[in-house]
């Protein structure tokens, strides 16, 4: 089995390089791949690239934003299995092998995931109480739990190529839950492989996306929920969950702002 591993990149040039080690230091016992799609950086992440080009694809030029990087990149995968890991994110030693094993021992499965630590700009581990509620949201997969509130973390999440051509591709007009409309899709044809082990590490910084726009996160997870579900229970429990967490993010900003002295 072959895995291949999707990297969408923009101006991560401060970041780039770890993912790429992250990757390509994973220690396994079959072929795999990493592909790189980059929208055009203009930060040095060319170079970083280019750097590594005898053993990664990389392709840079504008593209439609994170979501068409990601399609371009998966349908030029050659793996059965994809990974997408972002330009700021890694993955912990001996991850991609936990995967493949966990697919050869359950062929019929469409996904997996796993756990996710949360790191900050010097690879220390932060927020671990958020990781230990998204470890016990995901403990035991349920559709209306994962309709409800998206507690798996991307980074940690691996699909058969064939599932992805059957439920995608991502929405180009959805910037910032168009993974949880993946997960949903495949949730649909089945039930996910639940490895209780971490796998990789997602990166806050004040350049993240969904960091500096968790609003719009939330507003495009709720769509999300509405495309599958418009039962009035389960979208009352879902803003229920969303007011729980704007509180929480509103909190952590200001506790920031306090430290920063603002």
């Amino acid at each position: 089995m072959r895995i291949s591993i999707i990297t969408p990149s923009y101006n991560q040039a401060e970041y780039i390089e770890r993912t790429i080690q992250s990757i390509l230091s994973q220690e396994v016992s079959f072929p795999f791949e990493m592909i790189v799609m980059d929208g055009g950086s203009t930060d040095g992440t060319l170079d970083i690239l280019k750097k590594y080009e005898d053993r990664l694809k990389w392709f840079s030029g504008k593209d439609a934003g994170q979501s068409d990087a990601v399609n371009k990149g998966i349908a030029m995968a050659s793996g059965e299995i994809i990974g997408w890991l972002n330009s700021d994110d890694t993955y912990l030693p001996g991850a991609l092998q936990k995967v493949v094993d966990q697919f050869d021992a359950n062929p019929g499965s469409h996904w997996l995931y796993g756990n996710c630590r949360m790191i900050d700009e010097n690879d220390r581990e932060t927020r671990h109480w958020i990781t230990w509620y998204k470890n016990y949201r995901s403990r035991k997969f349920r559709f209306n739990r994962l309709l409800t509130e998206n507690f798996l973390s991307q980074p940690a999440v691996f699909f058969k190529k064939e599932t992805f051509a059957k439920v995608g591709p991502l929405d180009l007009d959805n910037h910032y839950a168009m993974d949880f409309d993946l997960w949903l899709g495949m949730a649909k044809m089945g039930p996910p492989i639940v490895l209780w082990d971490y796998l990789a590490a997602f990166r806050l910084h004040g350049k993240s996306k969904s960091i500096r726009n968790y609003h719009s996160l939330f507003t495009d997870q709720y769509r999300v929920h509405k495309k599958y579900d418009s039962g009035r229970y389960l979208l009352f429990i879902h803003r229920l969950n969303i007011v729980k967490t704007l509180a929480v993010y509103r909190l952590l900003d200001k506790l920031r702002q306090s430290r920063s002295g603002k």
